[in-house]
């Protein structure tokens, strides 16, 4: 279970530094926007696009690396006073009976959603725009494949709480004899 709750976690990790990339590529498009509109008088439909596709991408793929983090928002008054197995048992609750159906929804619905966009070609209606429509859509079932190995590993990092196992601590190769 460890070697699996890594391996997710590694994954999910890059995924959090695509989304700090996403974010840096996204600044530096608005900056550029900006410089151009307001010092050149130069407007780019395709560039405002950029923006929000990569704004898209990012809050999507952030998604999973917030919930493997337990970053995500939540209403915190009585959860924080349980101990951690009560906790455990909420969180595989939640993520068993919530996340991942409505997950699994969102991936089979945005798969056609992402070919129907692929297969008609469809792109900006307006001009000047991107084209490729099919590629900011394809993010939502991406995303979601994402979201269910993050929900995976929130439910393999709560059995071991529930099974006593030290997550925050694994042994280390010189303690284990």
């Amino acid at each position: 279970m460890n070697t699996s709750l890594k391996i997710i976690g590694k994954i999910i990790d890059a995924l959090g530094n695509l989304c700090s990339l996403l974010m840096v590529l996204m600044i530096a498009n608005v900056f550029y926007d900006v410089i151009m509109r307001y010092f050149f008088n130069d407007v780019s439909i395709g560039m405002q696009e950029l923006e929000w596709h990569l704004f898209a991408a990012m809050f999507m793929f952030g998604i999973a690396y917030t919930l493997k983090e337990d970053a995500h928002v939540r209403v915190d008054i009585f959860y924080d006073a349980m101990s951690a197995k009560k906790q455990a048992v909420i969180n595989i609750f939640g993520s068993l009976f919530f996340a991942l159906p409505i997950t699994l929804l969102i991936l089979y619905f945005s798969y056609d959603y992402t070919f129907e966009a692929y297969q008609m070609g469809e792109g900006s209606a307006d001009p000047g725009g991107l084209p490729h429509r099919w590629i900011v859509r394809s993010v939502i079932p991406v995303s979601s494949i994402f979201l269910v190995l993050a929900i995976i590993h929130v439910l393999l990092s709560n059995i071991q709480v529930l099974t006593n196992e030290d997550v925050s601590n694994p042994p280390s190769e010189e303690g284990a004899a």
